[in-house]
């Protein structure tokens, strides 16, 4: 059995006289599960449509019943927004290419909101002869669209499907077509009003062009009712459980400053259950509240896409500014915020690539601007994070690290740069500086989240959860002097270096290594022993002193 992307490989061989033999033939194959409907809201609701289908790749052909014409294809849309069109001699019409490439980001979109990461494809057969379809073929592959043009008799067309083919495949496109028919006359009420009732605010800009919402996030649990025809659109809280993202192919993290010297960034993959996990963090509750108002927006806009193609959309920067002192949340909220994004639609695999400025300086000039790019190409479709960012704000006019910023900006001024996101991090002071004496990042790095430092509370609810995992236990009296140590340590810190969530973790390594030497020394009763932290395991807090300054 041949598998679907062999016979993609096919169609792009493929005659015109060799389409319908190679479309028959396929009905046999067990593999592959096809179907056929008759239209496909809003892009292509009056048009013949086939999907073919296995697990992993998804094929959409659509029939071009438009009559033997010659046309002249204009892939490329106007200044004014209007729609890529196609020109005879006396008329014109909407690229059916076009049309073609929206519905299969629909179809792409409602499987990832499903969990699903599945390769689409198009194959447009269509009546009318394209006379220039050597100067827009290559726009065409960049679409992951075929076109077999100057077919005839489409309007008796029949294509024989098998619709007893691969299971999972079908499920699949169960969960395409459960959206099929998308009414925008009351289906979108129905879903502004769940949306309104699931606790999120809709945020609307009022003019202000440039769309400086400081942080939305959409929640996935959004309760629609049953029969609302496009709920597909929006995932559910059950889907966080059966979000499988192993599928989701991560770059390799070395970049290549010069020759014989790499660069290793980290990359931290994608969670299936963002939601979940953001609410597990003790705190950042003003975090959480603004990172559901920017995804809210961002969630919105794609209802909005999806049910009024034509509409204008609100602009939304995901690029962001993280401030705050070590140990307070930056590297975890990232990942989380990844993660959102790549569930509302906004990111297309939600990884962090995470550097600083030794990833970009390298020892040759020019090492910046080529580290950089390969940087971003590694961070597409997630969240490039960098660490420190204040440190690229040298006072020396030529520190490369200084062009590194301003060779960001103007790639992030390019409109394809669009599925990443940037978030610089650091200490809020020497950030606000950066911001200050760079304009230019102000408005491409709208939305800005204050990470401030754990209260004597919440490191003590940080503990227990982090003893949790480990499947500890403090005694009372262990657990009455380690609050005590810890809220005299916090009283003593120094706000410069004192670690946050990282000293505790640093606290709890020493407690863990001091319970192992007891316990094998003095072999614990029973197994509950074993796990029991008691007040002898409790050390004493070493809080960083602050640095004396050299001078007068």
């Amino acid at each position: 059995m041949m598998k679907l992307e062999t016979c993609i490989n096919d169609f792009k061989r493929l005659e015109k006289w060799g389409v319908f033999p190679f479309l028959d033939a396929l009905k046999d194959n067990n593999t592959i599960y096809s179907t056929h409907i008759d239209g496909y809201a809003p892009h292509l609701k009056q048009n013949d449509i086939y999907l073919f289908a296995d697990p992993r790749n998804l094929v959409v052909v659509l029939l071009d019943k438009c009559g033997k014409r010659d046309e002249l294809a204009d892939e490329e849309p106007f200044a004014n927004e209007e729609h890529p069109l196609y020109f005879t001699d006396s008329d014109h019409r909407v690229s059916p290419v076009w049309h073609l490439s929206e519905t299969m980001k629909m179809m792409h979109q409602r499987l990832l909101d499903h969990g699903k990461y599945v390769k689409v494809y198009g194959v447009l057969m269509t009546e009318s002869t394209l006379f220039n379809r050597e100067d827009v073929e290559d726009v065409w592959e960049t679409m992951n669209v075929n076109v077999i043009d100057g077919l005839s008799d489409l309007q008796q067309c029949e294509i024989d499907v098998n619709e007893n083919g691969h299971a999972t495949a079908k499920q699949m496109v169960d969960i395409i077509l459960e959206g099929k028919i998308a009414k925008p006359d009351d289906s979108f009420d129905r879903m502004l009003d769940a949306f309104i009732r699931s606790g999120c605010e809709v945020v609307e800009e009022t003019g202000d062009e440039d769309g400086e919402d400081e942080d939305d996030d959409l929640p996935d649990d959004i309760d629609l009712p049953a029969d609302d025809p496009s709920a597909a659109d929006v995932p559910s809280a059950d889907d966080d459980d059966d979000d499988d993202i192993s599928h989701i192919q991560i770059p390799d993290g070395r970049i290549e400053q010069n020759q014989g010297v790499n660069v290793k960034v980290e990359i931290l993959r994608p969670i299936a259950n963002p939601y979940e996990e953001l609410d597990k963090l003790v705190g950042c509750a003003d975090i959480k509240r603004r990172m559901d108002e920017l995804l809210a927006l961002t969630s919105y806009n794609k209802m909005m896409r999806d049910l009024f193609p034509d509409s204008r959309q609100h602009q939304v920067s995901l690029h962001s500014v993280f401030l705050g002192r070590p140990g307070t949340g930056k590297t975890t909220v990232c990942k989380i915020f990844g993660s959102l994004l790549r569930k509302a639609g906004a990111l297309s695999k939600g990884h962090v690539v995470v550097c600083d400025r030794g990833t970009f300086i390298g020892t040759l000039w020019g090492d910046e601007e080529r580290s950089l790019r390969q940087v971003l190409e590694i961070a597409k479709g997630g969240v490039l994070m960098i660490d420190e960012a204040y440190l690229f704000n040298s006072k020396h006019e030529h520190d490369p690290g200084r062009l590194v910023i301003q060779q960001l900006m103007n790639i992030l001024a390019d409109e394809t740069q669009r599925d990443i996101a940037v978030v610089l991090c650091g200490y809020k002071e020497p950030m606000e500086r950066l911001l200050e004496t760079n304009p230019g990042l102000l408005s491409r790095f709208p939305n800005k989240f204050e990470f401030t430092d754990f209260s004597v509370d919440e490191l003590l609810e940080i503990t227990r959860r982090r003893v949790k995992e480990y499947e500890y236990e403090f005694t009372p009296p262990a657990w009455e002097k380690y609050s005590e140590m810890l809220s005299q340590a916090y009283q003593q810190r120094n706000p410069e270096t004192w670690g946050n969530a990282r000293f505790i973790a640093n606290q709890l390594e020493r407690i863990y290594v001091s319970h192992a030497t007891r316990c094998v020394h003095h072999r614990p009763a029973d197994k509950c022993q074993m796990r029991m932290l008691t007040p002898e395991d409790i050390l004493p807090i070493e809080v960083p002193k602050e640095r004396r300054k050299i001078g007068f």
